[in-house]
């Protein structure tokens, strides 16, 4: 069988990814088809790293009254939520699964750090890396480049609910251009909304390649992880 084209990933979901049609909260069939699409990469012994979103749950300031530390400490914790439904889905499907948070609440998760991350990753256990930075004012866009450059990761996989990068939203701009591969650059000179400029610019910094392809798609993870041309490459 063909050799994986990356031995450490670190895979990029969306919180919405998990919520399917629903939009919001967690489906059990978008948990069990992420599971098994991660149980499918696994298998090939690849390292596999997981930042998930918090979108399903919270999409910020959902008023301007709130003060937007306050705000992103709440959608740290939906990262959280979502990482231990995630875990559990993974335990499920029979796979080693730990959630390691960025925010100190050992009763819910142990304490991320580079050096247990690169241990379990060596062990083969998925670790699922939940509270964002554990700072306000960041993304978990750059969250994932950020832990992403601390592992080692060979690239991020970025699962989302569209199926490429593209010059505008297509469901609303029918002219929209679809690129299947791009530079770091260009995604900040064109200013592209695959991710937030303060993640493209950690990952253009710091050589980590982006491949962008929809979770939606049964065998789409392993298509990226096997270097297939799908969706789009930033690197």
């Amino acid at each position: 069988m063909k050799e994986p084209a990356y031995k450490r990933v670190l895979l990029k979901m969306s919180g919405e990814a998990l919520a399917g049609e629903k939009k919001t909260g967690f489906s059990d069939e978008m948990l069990k088809k992420a599971a098994a699409q991660i149980k499918e990469i696994h298998d090939l012994g690849v390292e596999i790293a997981i930042v998930i979103g918090g979108g399903n749950f919270w999409r910020g300031r959902t008023s301007g009254d709130m003060d937007r530390a306050t705000a992103d400490s709440i959608g740290m914790l939906a990262t959280i939520m979502n990482s231990l439904a995630l875990q559990d889905a993974l335990k499920a499907a029979g796979l080693d699964a730990r959630t390691l948070t960025s925010i100190n609440m050992k009763e819910v998760a142990d304490q991320y750090t580079i050096r247990e991350a690169d241990k379990l990753l060596k062990e083969g256990c998925i670790t699922i890396l939940g509270g964002g930075t554990g700072h306000p004012y960041f993304s978990t866009d750059t969250a994932a480049a950020l832990r992403a450059a601390e592992i080692g990761a060979d690239v991020i996989l970025f699962a989302k609910n569209i199926d490429a990068v593209y010059s505008a939203d297509p469901k609303e701009d029918p002219n929209a251009v679809r690129y299947d591969k791009l530079t770091h650059m260009e995604v900040l000179e064109k200013d592209l909304k695959v991710m937030d400029l303060t993640a493209a610019s950690l990952c253009k910094d710091n050589d980590i390649p982006i491949h962008v392809f929809a979770l939606s798609e049964e065998g789409n993870m392993m298509r990226a992880v096997m270097g297939e041309p799908i969706g789009t490459l930033i690197s």
